[in-house]
Order: C-alpha cells, then structure tokens, then sequence
C-alpha cells in the first residue's frame, strides 16, 4: 500500500520492461476504485480512451519510449473512500507506427442516434 493525504499530488512512472527499443507505451484507461475487483462503480476517471478525464492529470517527459511518467491529484479519488486502488490499462505499440493505438491519442467515442 501507498499512504497519502487529501489533495497530494499522487507520481507515477510505468514501464515495459523488453529488450526491443522499439517499444513503446500509451496510457490508455486509468481509474481509481474502492474495490481492486470493480472498476466500473464508484470510480473516478483519471484517464479514458487516452483522453484526460481529470483537470489534475499531467503527463511528464521521459527520456525513453517505454516508460510513462504522470501525476493526479489525490483529491478526487481518497475524498470519500479510506482505500482506493488504482488500475491503469496501457498499450504497447511498435515506435513509429503512426497507425497504432498509441498514434492514435484522445479518441472521443461519438454517441449513437437513436432509432424511433
């Protein structure tokens, strides 16, 4: 476990760890839970479909491709639970293929119309 108070900044660093340079990483889907097995009730978005979710959310440079650097504030998430998981989807894409997923940045999902 990690302890932090209100309104702490939470930094994060995920990395794949691979012999091939050419890998690299794209967040994807990022929550925080009060249950380890739910991640659909009570949650708050950090991250969803590689679009930010929450105002807190900032990316940091990392000097390989492979490794990811980010940070959210606490607040959001501990406010009205005592213990809360966080559960984090990535992608891994091959460098510069500009037609992976992780090219592909913020996809805003359009909703569709319904029929009469």
């Amino acid at each position: 476990p990690y302890y932090v108070s209100i309104n702490q900044d939470l930094f994060l660093e995920a990395s794949l760890h691979s012999p091939d340079p050419l890998l690299e990483l794209f967040l994807h889907t990022c929550v925080a839970s009060p249950s380890r097995h739910n991640s659909t009730t009570g949650v708050h978005t950090i991250i969803k479909d590689g679009c930010v979710k929450d105002p807190t959310y900032a990316a940091f440079y990392s000097p390989h491709r492979h490794t990811l650097r980010f940070k959210f504030n606490a607040f959001q998430s501990i406010q009205s639970n005592p213990v809360v998981y966080l559960q984090c989807e990535l992608v891994v894409c091959r460098s510069f293929d500009y037609s992976s997923r992780c090219y592909q940045g913020c996809v805003r999902r359009s909703k569709r119309e319904a029929s009469s």
